[in-house]
This record gives C-alpha cells, structure tokens and sequence, in this order.
C-alpha cells in the first residue's frame, strides 16, 4: 500500500481507511496494523511522539480522536484559504478535476468543533467559498458563462459548465462539417 503523503487531508486518510475496513470486513485492530504502516512525514513523526497511541489496548476509535484533537498539517487554515481563493483552472485540468481539486482545499479550510450548529455553519462557509473560488478560477467561455449564471451551488455550476462545454463541442463540428462541404 501507498503511504499517506503530506498533500492528503486527516478526513481523507481517515475516510479511505474506513472504506477499506469496511469492504474487508476488518476488526479496529486491523485498522491499526493497516493505519500505522501508511503514516508518512508528518503524520508519522506525531504518531511516533505520541505515548497515548502506543499504549496497550489502543482502539481505532482512539487513534482516530488523537489525530484528529491533536495532529495539525503543516499548513495553517489561512495557507489553504488563500490557496483556495487564488486557484486557477490549469490548461490541461478537466472540469471535473479542476472541481475536485477545490472540493480538497475546501476541506481543508473547515474548522473542526464540537458544536454540531457551529461546525455546520463551517461547512456552509467552506460550501460558499468552495463555489467562489470554483467560478472564479474557470477558464476561457465556460468560465466566463458560467459567472454570468450565478449558480447557487457546485452541481448547478457543474451542470452549467458542462453544457457550455458541450455546445463548444458541437459547435466546433459544425464548423468543420460546413468548412468540408464549403471547399
């Protein structure tokens, strides 16, 4: 297996391994025996500094409440703000990338507390952020269509950008169909 490198988020780390537990029917032990070996940099150095995690009778459970309390990546929330606020759709990146890739800095924006309201209301920030950023950093027509919709949410952005996507498509084949019959 793959170990985790500085770029994937806690939540992701944390989420893969959940699924990967869950589709091999793994007991928490397993997960431990799993988790530790794909601990990489940072996350690896904080495991190994952490006597509680090494105690005997350690649950999954604890380990995910450690890392998650008092594990921090190297990059403060402000560091990932401005790098969701300042992305950029690259010439190569699909639209569907493209929205992936803000999707994971906006997670990584979110605040985590223990109020349920107030981390909601985090999520609904990141959410208004993550679409922001996502219309501002698009490229060429569909950008440029896509800001003049005002969409309301990522899907309805995405639908919107896709179908641009599509008539740019279509268009430029009927361009080339009546540049073939006109010569």
């Amino acid at each position: 297996m793959d170990k985790v490198k500085m770029g994937i988020p806690l939540e992701e780390f944390l989420s893969s391994m959940e699924n990967s537990s869950r589709m091999g029917l793994w007991q928490d032990s397993n997960k431990l025996e799993v988790a530790n070996p794909r601990l990489s940099d940072v996350a690896k150095q904080f495991y190994n500094g952490c006597l509680e995690l090494h105690a005997p009778g350690v649950t999954w459970q604890k380990f995910k409440e450690v890392f998650r309390h008092g594990f921090r990546e190297n990059h403060t929330y402000q560091y990932h703000f401005m790098r969701l606020q300042t992305t950029r759709q690259s010439g190569n990146e699909s639209i569907q990338e493209f929205a992936d890739r803000c999707r994971a800095l906006a997670q990584k924006i979110v605040c985590k507390v223990d109020d349920p309201v107030v981390q909601r209301i985090h999520y609904e920030n990141a959410d208004r952020m993550l679409l922001a950023s996502f219309v501002a950093g698009l490229t060429g027509i569909p950008g440029r269509q896509v800001s003049f919709s005002n969409p309301e949410s990522l899907d309805q952005c995405l639908k919107t950008v896709l179908s641009v996507k599509e008539a740019e498509k279509q268009e430029k084949l009927r361009e080339s169909i009546y540049t073939y019959f006109d010569n």
